[in-house]
This record gives structure tokens, C-alpha cells and sequence, in this order.
């Protein structure tokens, strides 16, 4: 695989891990898509089993049009990927004239590519990936403004004028906000109202600073729990009590992010809290004193001072479950 090309694709690259369990978060039908089959994805072919290796067929040079465009050579009758989602999956990207083939996945049956399709680098794949069902094989193609843009990429072989065709097999998805039901508010908490987007806003209170863990479900999902050594995906932010500062936010960071759940580890190696026992498409408040947090050591970036109390909201978006062992 070349190196610059696999790290413009996965940008925004949560991992490659063993296939997705059961997922949640806004995946539900009504997604609008982006592009539409046409004369030049429907010249697509692959041959080969779903997660199997396949063997892609077109001819070159392969005029795509002005726009992106998608078929689908299997149909899948699983869950639709948002238009802004997180996809799993197993991928081929072409040179659609030259057929030379840029980048590949393993396609081992282990491992597949996890990314949020909205920071993937290149604009076609968001379009052609949009509202496809989970167990589709789909062929995008894509003119050269929705690939590696007006220079191309000289590193890649692809030139300025090089359209791009990529068979992806699409394994699991992932929304991008949990969608549990809504569950009553509990005193004592900081109150929490939600932006469009499902952005977190956070209102600390007045009075005593709690000194206990405190821990609530603001959505209760219906996915899977999570599990002792689980790779979880997630939202969340996190806002220091005392001065109602933001310390972290993967919405600002504009990404989901994946961290490994922990009943025992210390909450810096685990970047948040309480997510073991929690269900998928769960979104959950955390109020952590310094005892179960950072304790009496400031954050290494500076964000969190030393002995403060901090204020968590998650939203539990899907599991990668460990690789198995060898």
C-alpha cells in the first residue's frame, strides 16, 4: 500500500481492527444520498464474494462525467450509513484511467478500514458512500474534483486529470450521535441541551462540587453492552467544573474518536470515563472528582488543572472488538 495515498483516505482514521459488533447512533433511515448510478459506475464490474478480494473490471480510460456516481454490484439489507457516519469496511481504489490499482485493504477477514466517511480526503468517497446499506459491494466512480483534486496526486501515480474508481464492501456503520430514548434528568447533575448536530452544551451549577462519581444515562440505547478491553467509539466533551472551561470535544475536534474501555485504569490512559456496562447508542453524563480523574496532576496539555473536578458527556457509538489472538 502506498503510504500518502492509504493516509489521505483514512484520514480522520479511527483503526483497523476485527469486524464491528452491533452498532447505534443515528443510522436510521431518511439519509438523502449524494450521488446516483450513471453511465460511468454502472461500466463497473467486480467479480468475487462480498469481503473477498475483488477482481474490478472497467475500460480505460474511464471518462466519469462531472459528478460522482455510484452502483451497487451486491445489495445489502443491513442499517444505512448516514450521510455523515462512520463506515467499516473493506476497500479497492483505481485509477480510473490508467486502471492501476492506488491502495487496497487486506481483505483477511480480520481487519477492515474504520473512518468517518465526511474526513476521508477525498470528497467522492462521502458522496458515493452516502445512505449505502450495511452488506452492499457499491462501485463509486469519481471525476478528478471529487478525487485528488486539479493537481492530482504525483506520489500515487494519479495525474491532475485521472478520474477514480473504488469498489468499497461496506461491513458495519456507525451514526455520529447517539439515538437511545431520551431518560428523565436527575438532580444533581449538570443540565445538558443538545445543538442540531447533537453537540453537547453543558450548564454547571451553583453550589457544592460533588466529591463522589457520579454517573447517569441522558439516552439509554438498545445496542450491546460494552465490555472490560472493548474498542469503543465515541463522541464526547469534557468541561472542567470549576471554571466551565472546555478541556476536550471530538465535535470540535470534528471527529469521532475510538479509546479502550476500562473498569480499573487510571482515567488518563483511558481519555473517558464509565464507559464499561453502557450500551450502544447510549449517551451518558459523568461528573468525576479528582479522585477517580486526574487527581492531583494538571493534564500534560495544560487543559486540565490540577485537583479538578470534570464533567463528562458521551455518546457510545459502536464497538471494534479486540483482533483475535494469533
Amino acid at each position: 500500500m502506498r503510504k500518502s495515498v492509504a493516509l489521505i483516505v483514512a484520514a480522520g482514521l479511527l483503526v483497523a481492527l476485527a469486524g464491528c459488533s452491533s452498532s447505534g447512533g443515528d443510522t436510521a433511515s431518511g439519509c438523502t444520498p449524494q450521488a446516483t448510478s450513471g453511465a460511468a459506475s454502472e461500466l463497473v464490474s467486480a467479480t468475487g464474494d462480498f469481503e473477498t478480494a475483488p477482481k474490478v473490471s472497467f475500460g480505460t480510460p474511464l471518462d466519469a462525467g462531472s459528478s460522482t456516481q455510484v452502483s451497487v454490484l451486491i445489495p445489502g439489507s443491513g442499517k444505512t450509513l448516514p450521510a455523515n457516519g462512520i463506515v467499516s469496511g473493506d476497500y479497492t481504489l483505481i485509477d480510473g484511467t490508467t486502471g492501476t490499482t492506488v491502495t487496497a485493504t487486506a481483505y483477511d477477514g480480520t481487519t477492515s478500514s474504520t473512518f468517518p466517511i465526511s474526513s476521508a480526503g477525498i470528497p467522492g468517497i462521502q458522496k458515493g458512500l452516502a445512505c449505502a446499506t450495511v452488506g452492499s459491494r457499491v462501485a463509486i466512480t469519481m471525476p478528478p474534483a471529487d478525487g485528488f483534486g486539479a493537481t492530482g496526486n504525483a506520489n500515487a501515480g494519479v495525474g491532475a486529470t485521472d478520474s477514480l474508481v473504488m469498489v468499497f464492501d461496506i461491513k458495519d456503520a456507525f451514526g455520529v450521535r447517539a439515538d437511545g430514548a431520551t431518560q428523565p434528568a436527575k438532580a444533581g447533575f449538570p443540565s445538558v441541551a443538545l445543538g442540531p448536530d447533537g453537540r453537547p452544551g453543558i450548564t454547571v451549577p451553583s453550589g457544592p462540587v460533588p466529591t463522589d462519581l457520579m454517573v447517569t444515562d441522558l439516552k439509554k440505547g438498545d445496542g450491546v453492552a460494552v465490555a472490560d478491553g472493548d474498542q469503543v467509539i465515541v463522541q464526547y466533551t469534557a468541561v472542567v467544573w470549576a471554571d466551565k472551561s472546555v478541556a476536550a470535544s471530538t465535535w470540535t475536534d470534528g471527529t469521532p474518536k475510538l479509546v479502550q474501555a476500562s473498569s480499573t485504569a487510571d482515567l488518563k490512559t483511558t481519555i473517558v470515563p464509565s464507559l464499561v456496562g453502557e450500551t450502544i447508542g447510549s449517551q451518558y453524563i459523568a461528573v468525576v472528582p479528582p479522585s477517580a480523574g486526574y487527581g492531583d496532576t494538571a493534564s500534560s496539555d495544560g487543559t486540565i488543572p490540577a485537583g479538578s473536578t470534570l464533567i463528562y458527556v458521551v455518546d457510545v457509538l459502536g464497538i471494534l472488538p479486540a483482533a483475535p489472538a494469533q
